[in-house]
């Protein structure tokens, strides 16, 4: 028996015109010449010293020419004698498995061969102690702990999940990145809900006990490049992160258009947001649903997992519709080790699987039944590639005098 009836689906979908949204793209061209400049100040160069063993601590998220920033700060600690190593601190993510941390770090251009240096993704950790106000305990990895200096290097953004002053960055890469499985796990019991309190909390206790020296703040711009890169001392983290989130906040793009029935959404993946997709933009849970520029959405439907995603499907469950093909790409032990491992105050219904649909189409038009709507070239639909590039969007042909009135924001192309 098939999903739906001839008659529907052979109904009439809108038109789709192609639109660029107008983004100032104020990114650091010479992320390389920055790194070194920044390395080279004082407070910074003055903490390196030769045959010392620094870690330095890379995340499992697709950072603007991460790589390159990467390679600069192992190049720069070996020219001044230092011997360098990276951890990969990806908390549960990668299935909480070495060989998965690996391939993800592989996938963002970072291995033994290019950086010159080990790689250790083992998930041995050392109990720290615990937080003071809940008594939680608080793990991090051996490798880290054991070298003389830790060096972190991380986005700083919005969180999809919770509201504070830290968020996503140098904090949490630092409590959650480098608590691996464990630690993650751990970290996780006191309710996402609670992070506003509880990373900074976590971090002040790694800063106090672990030898945490310096830290590469990044922040992006709405084309996702990177436009401002800090060193910040271990004793500046705290106080400057909050600014940082500040101006990545401001940073953010959004969508443009208000009122949307139909959301298609390309791909989802773990290397585009902790969701698979970035709450802030498309909102889809409460702690974000009246946040400024996030749309009203009457439903929300995701095409494909990303390849470098590897089958973690986080966040599916924000989607209402899916397809066949992300179903069966869908490695459902990453997908459950990582959402089982984070908690959180949201519920394991962000990876119950949404209705699967055959394909685009069909999901567009069981959308529109779902919604209601009378005349479907009368849905206002919206398609992007994923919650990070939103500088090109598709819109309905109905949306053309909407888009139109916004010259200043859009450009038809």
């Amino acid at each position: 028996m098939p999903i739906l009836l001839p008659k529907d689906l052979n109904i009439d979908l809108p038109e789709m015109i192609k639109v660029r949204q107008n983004y100032v793209n104020d990114l650091i061209e010479d992320v390389e010449g920055k790194v070194k400049e920044q390395i080279a100040q004082d407070k910074i160069s003055s903490m390196i010293k030769p045959g010392q063993k620094v870690c330095v601590a890379v995340g499992s998220r697709c950072i603007d020419r991460i790589n390159v920033i990467v390679k600069t700060v192992i190049d720069e600690l070996k020219a001044r004698g230092a011997e360098p190593f990276i951890v990969t601190a990806m908390g549960s993510h990668g299935g909480g498995t070495p060989e998965g941390c690996l391939q993800i770090a592989a996938d963002f251009g970072i291995t033994e061969e290019t950086m010159g240096v080990p790689i250790k993704a083992d998930m041995d950790v050392v109990h720290l102690g615990n937080l003071a106000s809940n008594d939680l305990p608080i793990y991090w990895d051996k490798n880290a702990y054991e070298a003389d200096m830790t060096v972190l290097i991380n986005r700083v953004k919005p969180h999809t999940e919770f509201c504070g002053d830290i968020e996503s960055g140098i904090c949490k890469i630092a409590a959650i990145g480098l608590g691996r499985h464990v630690g993650c796990s751990s970290l996780h019991e006191a309710n996402t809900a609670n992070f506003d309190k509880i990373l900074p909390e976590t971090a002040q206790l790694i800063f106090d006990k672990a030898n945490v020296g310096f830290a590469i703040a990044l922040v992006e711009n709405a084309f996702d490049k990177v436009k401002v890169l800090e060193a910040l001392t271990k004793d500046e983290i705290l106080t400057r992160e909050p600014e940082l989130l500040k101006i990545s906040r401001a940073s953010m793009p959004s969508i443009g258009v208000a009122d949307i029935d139909v959301l298609v959404m390309e791909e989802i993946g773990k290397d585009i947001s902790g969701f698979g997709m970035d709450t802030n933009i498309v909102g889809r849970i409460p702690a974000k649903a009246n946040a400024p520029g996030i749309p009203k959405i009457g439903r929300l439907i995701v095409l494909r997992l990303s390849e470098l995603s590897h089958g973690n499907a986080c966040g599916i469950g924000l989607a209402d519709l899916t397809t066949k093909e992300v179903y069966d790409n869908i490695d459902f032990v990453s997908t459950y080790a990582n959402s089982i491992a984070c908690g959180g105050s949201i519920g394991a219904w962000t990876e119950f699987i949404p209705l699967v649909m055959t394909d685009e189409k069909e999901a567009i038009i069981v959308a529109i039944k779902q919604l209601g709507i009378q005349d479907p070239l009368k849905t206002r639909i919206v398609k992007i590639k994923n919650t990070l590039k939103l500088t090109e969007i598709e819109v309905s042909d109905n949306l053309r005098e909407y888009i139109e009135s916004k010259p200043e924001r859009f450009t038809i192309l």
